[in-house]
This record gives C-alpha cells, structure tokens and sequence, in this order.
C-alpha cells in the first residue's frame, strides 16, 4: 500500500500542478490524474490504517490463512476491474474522434488508460508476491478429517 500511496501522492501533485499549466487534451490528462489518485490516496491510507490496527490484534493460523486468501481473491478481482478501466479509457479515445471538442474525453481516456494499466500490473505484483507465503505455509499444515490441523515438518538431507 505504500507503493500505492506514494502513486497517488506523485500524481495527484503532479496532476494539480501540470494541469494548471496545460492546455487542451494534457490539461484533461493530468485533471484525471489527480482526481483518481483522490481515490487511491484513501485506498492506500484506509488498508495502512487497518493492517497497523490488525498487527496489534492476535489472530490464529486460520484466520490468517484466510485473510491471505482473501487479500488474493480481492487482487484478481480488482486486476479484472483494471482491465475494464483500460477498456472504458480506450473507449473514451475512441469515442473522441466522433466530438466536435475530443480534448477532455481524449484527456480522461488516456488517463483512465494509464492509471487502469499501473493498476493491473499493481495488483498482479502483489498477487504473486503474496502467493509465495502460500508455499511458505500451507504445505506444511493440513486440516484434519475431524477439522483439526495436522502439521508437518519437511527435512532436506543433503
């Protein structure tokens, strides 16, 4: 998240600043920028906040096990959602070529565009980063017939 955060600081910075000197389809570009970056400010500072209260709450095996796979449904799920921003910005730049004023559609569309393409890649990282404590943990604990946890210990001779 805090990769995240520190996306939206520079664009919504950058957004404000370039779009007060800019004119036509950039000014549109970097407006967009900063308005969507608003909304991954919040999302990078609410999942902070919520992992710092977390870290100072006991949890279980299982309970952190199914956050985890949570947390991962919730990436792919969202890397769907990026790829439809990436279609609804390409739409927007296609939809300009038919607007007496194209600017602000062309502006927003390449935006969306590059904003839904950081994403994807984004929640794909995280992903797969987050999937290598699925190999850390899960091979070595095994739930039970009767719902119990059965755990394992792998040793390498060498």
């Amino acid at each position: 998240m805090t990769v995240l955060g520190s996306w939206a600081a520079i664009n919504i910075a950058g957004g404000l600043i370039l779009q007060s000197k800019s004119e036509g389809e950039l000014k549109y570009f970097h407006q967009m920028n900063a308005g969507w970056n608003i909304v991954n400010a919040g999302i990078s500072g609410f999942s902070l906040f919520r992992s710092l209260k977390e870290k100072s709450q006991t949890s279980n095996f299982n309970s952190s096990v199914k956050k985890l796979e949570g947390f991962q449904r919730a990436l792919l799920f969202n890397a769907g959602l990026d790829g439809g921003y990436i279609v609804g910005g390409i739409y927007l730049i296609e939809r300009s070529n038919r607007e007496l004023k194209p600017d602000r559609l062309r502006g927003f569309g390449k935006s969306i565009v590059l904003q839904g393409a950081f994403l994807f890649v984004f929640d794909l990282v995280a992903y797969f980063t987050s999937r290598k404590f699925n190999h850390q943990i899960l091979p070595t604990f095994h739930t039970s017939a009767d719902g119990g946890i059965e755990i394992g210990l792998k040793i390498g001779l060498n």
